[in-house]
């Protein structure tokens, strides 16, 4: 039998060509019928919108997984030196909790309001989406707006990731969305966003965040009721005011409660008792940080955003957004007795001086005065006052308004301020007038805000860190301008210690003589000849020595060592401790140049240090929200064998190196103008600060004008400085000086602050050889010893090796041993003689 042949497969080309034209001829068969041809329109008009749909919408759809890595916006906190709270900043007052911390009943309060189907759903609640569509096609083109139909699913992919927008291609892509949600997060992920993402009134973001701003509780500590009124806040917390809408409050909160019974959550006696109750909400939550500190963390807020940036657009860290945990080295005793001192100064100096006028003006015509007036932000100046408005005039009495829409009486004996012009301030006040007000009995009277104003720097001499800063009289509030970091001012004598620092580099010593006398210079022929002065004009006391020049602040002695020294050097060891960057003239050496409160004090304290250079720090450390820290100022630990380790390895405990080791200047020259400085305390311009009965140093100054007052220093662990002036510079007085306005302040601050610190002395560095000599004079003294009198002819002074005065046998030093061996016999007697001839001889003290 013959075999067959075996038959060739088919091209796959031929073949699909052969099909498709089959299929093709079919369609071209099926358009000729009507009905047929109906249905094809129909069906590809469906598949080219559901392709419409997919590129508009979907395309255009955020991922959902990104909900997985979600960070809510967070406040950054911010922690004094204790670690108390002292501030935040935030534009969303938020607190994020897990799921497991909201109370059950809290979660039920919410289902029951806006999704009670939420656990059994998969993203969309038909029925409630078919209703909200029937109410959109009734209410289209009545300019009013349909109510949502959304699920708690689709609540958050519309505040998560998608806009506000009122539209019907929004709530399609808010659908398509829950259902991606629902596959990515589980129910109690979502719920967990919910619930602290939510904006629910009174700047409160989250139900933690909400139950604190109406409640002052955390969520742990809600009631049912109190539970059932936040749960029917998110859909417009303004209709549910307790302030205006209390009614409605009421109502619909029981509403709420009644659901969550049918709903199976509570019982009926739990609804019913939950139901009698009142809103009992907090007009104000009590605030949870120390009313203190404006300025200083104005600054710190100032450092943040120049570092980490205000959103999570610039930095996932950013101050607004990103959750920080910021500790500074903020002192809450140390700011407020700063605040306290410059105030009172201010207040001090300001006492007669004629009033000013109004802080501020409104309208106070109509009824809508309270809200023009927190609208104006005007600050009262201090938390005793209370910023009000006049409202009208009734005799000796004037009607006053407060932001809150309270009222009160101020009457003509408590504004009697000496005006401009003659009269008193009750005469001129009128409606709309702005005041600052302080509460007496029954009634108020008129307080003014000094017109001058200053700044305050108080700092840790070791560390650096700033513990106290005080940049105007109001103690918060407006703290845009800060004069302790922005004012450049004049320091006048207080930039001398760092003139003689230089002296002192370049060969002098604290017992060099130099002369206080007229000194003139030639500048050119131009300017002509310069001559300087003493700041009482006086021609001068002569030959003296350093440590007189600087206690007495003789400027002529002082320009006088300038150019004995050369500027070049002395305009450089300014510089090298941060002062500022000068020009080598002459009148630099006097103050002329300018600098801020931070840097002055800072140059000081690096005085008080050793000659140590550092900077100023107001932050210690930054934490991430994780609590991963991404700053800290002290660094020594990287320069640390196992600072870090987890487990103790046995070894001795690591020691940290020093904090400071750069010098800016000799440690001996720091050592001996501090000691210079310490004089001028005991005896010379600050002499006002001698009864605080610790060691300290200081320098007083005045600038020209006299425009700016000052004092700087303190003891051997905080050094201080502060400043007097008007904003635009004018004369302050001729009566104003730094050791009788300035110092005070100081003084005020130091004996609050010191009180129950321990008495530590300034260290002398190694080398330093102490040598007892004629304060006067400066020569060496043999026979007799420094007391603890201020004013005795003998002290102690610093010298460096081999600068100390050398011995001289002079004739009146050949009486006095006569006189010794006469009165041998009688210790006491030759003491007394020794000390009487020396007062003689050197004509008493200065």
């Amino acid at each position: 039998m013959e075999s067959e042949t075996p038959r060739q497969p088919e091209p796959f080309s031929n073949r699909l060509r052969r099909e498709l034209s089959g299929a093709i001829d079919w369609l071209r068969a099926q358009w000729q019928i009507p009905r047929a041809r109906r249905l094809m329109i129909r069906g590809g008009g469906a598949l080219l919108i559901l392709l419409l749909v997919w590129g508009v919408l979907m395309r255009a759809l955020p991922n959902a997984d990104k909900l997985l890595n979600y960070e809510p916006a967070l406040p950054s906190n911010v922690r004094g030196l204790d670690g108390v709270p002292v501030s935040s900043f935030a534009r969303e007052q938020r607190v994020e909790l897990a799921f497991y911390e909201f109370p059950k009943q809290l979660v039920d309060a919410y289902i029951s309001a806006e999704d009670k189907t939420f656990f059994s759903h998969g993203g969309i609640d038909y029925p409630g989406l078919a209703g909200a569509v029937f109410d959109y096609v009734t209410k289209l083109g009545s300019g009013k707006r349909a109510r949502g139909g959304s699920t708690i699913t689709q609540q958050v992919a519309k505040n998560l990731l998608l806009s506000d927008e009122y539209s019907i291609s929004r709530k399609l892509r808010e659908a398509i969305l829950a259902y991606r949600i629902e596959s990515v997060l589980t129910k109690q992920q979502i719920m967990e966003l919910y619930l602290n993402q939510i904006f629910l009134g009174r700047n409160a973001y989250g139900v933690q965040s909400a139950s604190r701003a109406y409640f002052d509780k955390d969520v742990a500590d809600l009631q049912l009721h109190e539970m059932a009124y936040l749960a029917i806040l998110p859909k417009a917390p303004s209709n549910y005011s307790p302030e205006r809408h209390s009614e409605r409050a009421l109502i619909r909160r029981n509403w709420v409660l009644k659901q969550m019974r049918e709903n199976g959550f509570i019982t009926t006696a739990q609804m019913q008792a939950a139901q009698a109750m009142p809103l009992s909400i907090v007009a104000r939550a009590a605030r949870k940080h120390r009313d203190i500190g404006g300025y200083y963390l104005e600054e710190v807020r100032r450092q943040l955003i120049a570092s980490y940036g205000e959103n999570s657009k610039t930095s996932p860290n950013s101050v607004y957004d990103g959750g920080l945990w910021v500790r500074t080295s903020l002192d809450p005793k140390a700011q407020a007795a700063a605040e306290q001192a410059l105030r009172a100064g201010l207040m001090r100096y300001d006492r007669g001086k004629p009033w000013k006028g109004p802080e501020g003006r409104i309208d106070a015509s109509d009824d809508k005065w309270a809200s023009r007036l927190a609208a104006a932000n005007i600050g009262s100046g201090s938390p005793e006052w209370r910023t009000a408005v006049v409202l009208s005039r009734s005799g000796l009495t004037l009607r006053i308004g407060f932001a809150d829409g309270s009222t009160g009486q101020l009457p003509e004996w408590s504004a009697r301020f000496e005006r401009r012009g003659g009269g008193i301030a009750f005469s001129t006040l009128k409606s709309g007038d702005v005041i600052p007000v302080a509460k007496s009995g029954n009634v108020w009277t008129l307080q003014r805000i000094p017109e001058v104003s200053g700044g305050m720097v108080a700092e840790q001499v070791a560390t650096g860190r700033v513990i106290a800063m005080q940049g105007g009289f109001a103690t918060s509030g407006n703290a845009s301008f800060n004069r302790a970091t922005q004012a450049l001012r004049q320091p006048g004598s207080t930039i001398k210690p760092f003139v003689y620092a230089s002296a002192l580099d370049n060969g002098m010593t604290p017992a060099s003589i130099i002369v206080d006398g007229p000194f003139c210079i030639y500048q050119s022929a131009r300017l002509g000849q310069k001559c300087f002065r003493n700041f009482d004009n006086k021609a001068g006391a002569g030959p003296q020595t350093m440590r007189w020049g600087v206690e007495q602040s003789r400027n002529l002695m002082t320009v006088r060592a300038a150019t004995q020294t050369g500027m070049e050097n002395v305009v450089k060891t300014i510089s090298g401790m941060g002062i500022g960057d000068y020009q080598p003239v002459l009148s630099m050496s006097l103050g002329a140049g300018e600098t801020t409160v931070m840097k002055l004090t800072n140059a000081y304290a690096m005085l008080a240090n050793g000659g140590r250079k550092m900077a100023p720090t107001l932050i210690d450390y930054i934490q991430d929200r994780r609590g991963r820290v991404i700053f800290r100022a002290d660094e020594r630990c990287k320069a640390m064998r196992n600072c870090s380790a987890r487990d103790w390895n046995g070894q001795p405990m690591p020691r940290p190196p020093a904090r400071f080791t750069k010098q800016a200047l000799d440690p001996m020259t720091a050592y001996q103008v501090v000691h210079i400085l310490e004089g001028v305390v005991q005896r010379g311009t600050a002499t006002v600060l001698r009864d605080l009965n610790r060691p300290l140093f200081g320098k007083t100054g005045t600038s020209s004008g006299p425009t700016n007052v000052w004092f700087v220093g303190g003891s051997a662990d905080i050094v201080a400085g502060v400043y007097m002036g008007y904003d635009q510079p004018r004369s302050l007085g001729g009566y104003a000086q730094g050791g009788t306005v300035a110092a005070p302040i100081f003084k005020q601050f130091a004996r609050n602050v010191f009180a129950g610190m321990d008495v530590v002395p300034f260290r002398a560095p190694a080398g330093i050889r102490m040598v007892r000599i004629d304060r006067r004079s400066g020569r060496k003294v043999f026979g007799t010893w420094p007391t603890d009198d201020p004013k005795a002819p003998v002290i102690w002074e610093a010298f460096k090796p081999e600068s100390e005065p050398v011995r001289s046998i002079r004739r009146d030093e050949l009486k006095d041993k006569k006189v010794e061996k006469k009165t041998e016999l009688d210790p006491q007697a030759a003491r007394q003689s020794r000390d009487s001839q020396f007062l003689d001889r050197t004509e008493g003290i200065y």
